[in-house]
């Protein structure tokens, strides 16, 4: 097939603040409109920021996780759906990928043969799998195996109680499993997670593709007018979340303040009320040291990251690894794990530690802090790395060929 594709991207939940996915759906449907094609979002709330050429379609639902069970009424009881999402939230599930499958196959059927193709953005839900077992062109991205989320997630709980809140958190997954063992064209975006994907759900290795991420470059970008801090770490991680690993850089930072009592740890993110992130602040005597800032824009992240010495990436593990990528885009030094893909992105560009190790990542730090020009290096690699290797144009052009190949497949 040729000429301009009309493409649904769908969502269950893409605001960009609250993760990597938001953030694809953001730049991947730019990019695809900025090729020539038509793009429409369909997605649950929270939901996304798009560039204005490309539709935003919104499937409502109850955003418990915003809301709280409080937000039921009257009129909800008429849904089967809503039923679902609020008693699975009432007894600690998440029915989300679920409930937005069934609501967008609902919606597909109505509104949507005129699409050319589908594309999932891992909510590998039953209502996709369906869509494709009734003839749409369906694709679908898998960042990183939730199941990875969830082995970290069991090794951090406390109690029998924490762990099995964890498992039922993820009882999603059953679903998950199931529907992508018969999807037909599976998307990945890093080796790392193309292994793992197939590891975790018994996959060949072979039947999943793999397209990079990009880096907005043009947003992404260092402002030489603002200066640079000289004892400013940045580290974005969502704080309460175990896979990201902030407990390391805490107890690293921790470790430093002794020899720089004088350094300074900016943390986008926000830490739940009382929960585990604010326990070891406390335990730590961090409270009053550690910024959290959250809800801010693209802009602002940029200007924080102008102004930090270097950026920190702690995570445990990372399918792709969009907060190294986007400090290196902006000519950041950084500090990171080996967790996952993130030695995929940073490569030579930046200092690479074993994950989980909080002595590594303080060693890491210090050393840079001691060595300017080591740190005006790596800026410029980092830089230079994303310039050459990522770009959501590549990407946006990768993707529309594997869209086309996944048309002609159906068409025979």
């Amino acid at each position: 097939m040729s000429g301009p594709l009309h493409i649904a991207l769908l969502g269950y939940r893409s605001q960009p603040h609250g993760g990597g996915q938001g953030i694809y759906l953001h730049y991947l449907s730019k990019a695809l409109v900025e090729a020539g094609h038509k793009v429409d979002v369909i997605s649950g709330p929270p939901y996304p920021e798009l560039d204005p050429r490309v539709r935003l379609i919104h499937i409502p639902s109850l955003d418990l996780f915003t809301h709280g069970l409080g937000s039921l009424r009257p009129r909800h009881l008429l849904s089967l759906s809503d039923m679902i999402e609020w008693c699975s939230k009432l007894t600690g599930g998440f029915a989300e990928p679920y409930t937005f499958g069934r609501r967008v196959r609902k919606y597909l059927h109505r509104e949507g043969r005129h699409y050319d193709l589908i594309h999932d953005n891992q909510s590998l839900s039953y209502g996709v799998m369906k869509l494709q077992h009734e003839g749409f062109s369906v694709v679908t991205t898998v960042h990183h195996p939730i199941t990875h989320d969830l082995r970290i997630a069991l090794r951090a709980a406390r109690s029998w109680y924490e762990r099995l809140l964890v498992r039922r958190w993820h009882s999603f997954l059953t679903m998950q499993g199931k529907v992508i063992r018969q999807l037909r064209h599976v998307i990945t975006v890093s080796e790392q997670s193309r292994q793992d994907i197939a590891t975790d759900f018994g996959l060949p290795v072979d039947s999943i593709d793999l397209v990079y991420n990009g880096i907005d470059t043009a947003v992404f970008r260092p402002h030489s007018e603002i200066r640079r801090r000289e004892n400013l770490l940045m580290a974005t991680a969502s704080a309460d979340a175990p896979l990201k690993g902030l407990r390391y850089l805490l107890k690293a930072y921790a470790s430093l303040l002794p020899r720089y009592p004088d350094l300074e740890l900016l943390v986008v993110g926000r830490p739940q009320p009382g929960g585990k992130t604010e326990q070891l602040l406390d335990r730590l005597a961090l409270r009053d040291r550690v910024r959290f800032i959250s809800g801010i824009s693209t802009g602002e992240m940029v200007r924080h990251y102008a102004e930090a010495t270097v950026a920190v990436i702690p995570s445990i593990y990372e399918g792709f690894g969009l907060p190294a990528g986007e400090a290196m885009a902006c000519a950041v030094p950084v500090v990171s794990t080996d967790g996952g893909a993130l030695p995929e992105i940073v490569a030579d560009a930046g200092v690479i530690v074993p994950s989980a190790n909080a002595e590594a990542l303080a060693g890491a730090i210090g050393a840079l802090l001691e060595d300017p020009s080591e740190r005006e290096r790596l800026a410029r690699a980092g830089r230079e790395r994303i310039l050459n290797t990522f770009s959501w144009t590549v990407c946006g052009e990768q993707m529309v060929r594997y869209y086309r190949e996944v048309i002609a497949d159906a068409d025979r």
